[in-house]
């Protein structure tokens, strides 16, 4: 033990004298952390104590972590990772697991259901991105300014997303009714439209998906027009001055000022915004299930697909296979936003 202290030491004065000659402030701080974990061993070797105080440190910290990890790992990490091997597989929750390569990958190119629910799903992200872009920057604009009861305003927009939705879709198909009774066709016919002319809305399979997107803008947008309104209220209010003072228009300000200081929020939002949408399954459902709660394959989407052979054929294989297809097309197309708005950076 004594030849270890005299080691440590000896490296302690060491590392001292290297401190004190040292001029760079980083290779200062470095090497003042080296003392310290020395000092923290001198003392270990004394003391004959099992772990430094640092040690002690991090397992107190670790201790904090572990339940939520464990929880974590246990019913999220390990699911996923099963859910990755499951899509090798053949399995039916009951039966003995046998492996089938690539077969499940193969079965999706000749299954319709499948193909018909990534053609709804593209459609839809495609279409509910922009409008949901376009209008919670449009109220987050508006009610940005000095307008009187904005506060009542800003909650009347944001409610829709913490409203129940089970609550609000029934509203919502009780407003386009498919009926000539229905408020919403009803104010149509009053318009002019023939009643044989007047749209189904979610019963028609030429307007079922027309009306989910519509849901899902006025149901999502309030959310999103809270974190532009976040954004908006970053930006200087020197730079409106100087635009001012230049004699830039309404419109000059929001293109020059205005939206490209939004860039960073509006790649926030398109990211968090397409995920979503490719995971939609909730709005689908309550709008489109109708009282069997099956979708047809104008309404179906790639998660109820996921749900449907695997809660209701018991294919569990397949089903992994196209979350696993599913996961591919969010992590594309998050790497590929990702690679634009560096290069838009740079």
């Amino acid at each position: 033990m004594q030849e270890k202290l005299s080691a440590l030491e000896q490296r302690l004065e060491e590392l001292q004298k290297r401190a004190e000659a040292e001029t760079d402030d980083k290779k200062r701080l470095k090497l003042g952390a080296q003392m310290d974990k020395t000092r923290d061993k001198i003392r270990q070797t004394k003391t004959g104590e099992r772990f430094s105080r640092q040690t002690k440190r991090d397992l107190v910290a670790y201790s904090f972590i572990a339940p939520n990890f464990i929880g974590f790992a246990v019913f999220t990490l390990g699911p996923v990772l099963f859910a990755f091997v499951l899509a090798f597989l053949n399995w039916d929750g009951n039966n003995a697991m046998r492996f089938v390569g690539l077969e499940n990958f193969m079965m999706m190119f000749g299954n319709q259901r499948f193909l018909a629910s990534l053609k709804n799903t593209v459609v839809y992200c495609v279409a509910t991105v922009p409008l949901t872009m376009a209008v919670a920057l449009g109220l987050a604009v508006l009610l940005n300014q000095k307008i009187k009861g904005r506060n009542f305003f800003r909650t009347v927009s944001f409610f829709p997303y913490v409203a129940s939705l089970v609550a609000v879709a029934a509203v919502w198909n009780m407003l386009f009714s498919p009926a000539k009774s229905g408020p919403i066709n009803m104010l149509l016919y009053n318009l002019g439209v023939a009643a044989k002319s007047l749209p189904k809305w979610s019963a028609d399979k030429d307007w079922v998906m027309f009306t989910v997107v519509l849901f899902s803008v006025w149901k999502n947008m309030g959310y999103y027009m809270v974190i532009y309104l976040a954004g908006l209220q970053g930006i200087n209010a020197e730079l409106y001055e100087a635009c001012s003072l230049d004699g830039a228009n309404t419109w000059q300000r929001f293109r020059y000022i205005t939206w490209p200081q939004l860039q960073p929020t509006t790649f926030f939002v398109t990211i968090i915004l397409t995920i979503n949408c490719f995971k939609v399954y909730d709005i689908v459902y309550m709008l489109a299930g109708g009282s069997s709660g099956v979708l047809n394959e104008s309404a179906i989407v790639l998660v109820y697909h996921i749900y449907e052979e695997a809660f209701r054929n018991w294919n569990l294989g397949y089903a992994s296979a196209v979350a696993m297809i599913l996961f591919l097309i969010v992590l594309a197309i998050t790497l590929v936003q990702f690679y634009g708005d560096k290069k838009r950076a740079s």
